[in-house]
């Protein structure tokens, strides 16, 4: 039992390590205006906008972190399934490509590259992978 509960408290402080992690790397590329960072984390949903039907389709929502900093996440949903269950409040994990802007930053290439050129992404929600 002790053996259980040592290897379960060493999971949960190696998962917490790397969200902090990966938060850092959002909020460092934030603080020095990087751009072109992949980035991983996840964010609750406050806010949903319009699709973006100019070139290709984007679903768009904004998340704030824990950190307080807001992103935009721009999704393909030309190349990837819409989240169509989505709703303010919800917890949304990512994994794309960070751009900078003074608003908090977008991220993008939610999905995979079907040239195979770019790093694949993703979205999460409520136990499903949108990619």
């Amino acid at each position: 039992m002790c053996k259980l509960f040592t290897s379960i408290l060493v999971v949960f402080v190696l998962f917490q390590c790397t969200s902090v992690v990966q938060a850092s790397t959002l909020q460092n590329a934030y603080e020095n205006h990087q751009s072109n960072v992949q980035v991983k984390g996840s964010g609750t949903v406050i806010r949903i906008l319009k699709d973006d039907n100019k070139g290709s389709r984007h679903q768009k929502f904004i998340l704030k972190l824990s950190s307080g900093q807001t992103i935009l996440i721009a999704h393909n949903i030309d190349l990837a399934p819409r989240i169509n269950s989505i709703s303010y409040g919800d917890t949304i994990q990512f994994y794309g490509e960070y751009e900078w802007n003074n608003k908090g930053g977008v991220v993008h290439w939610t999905h995979r590259d079907p040239n195979g050129h770019h790093v694949g992404g993703w979205l999460k929600h409520n136990g499903h992978t949108y990619q």
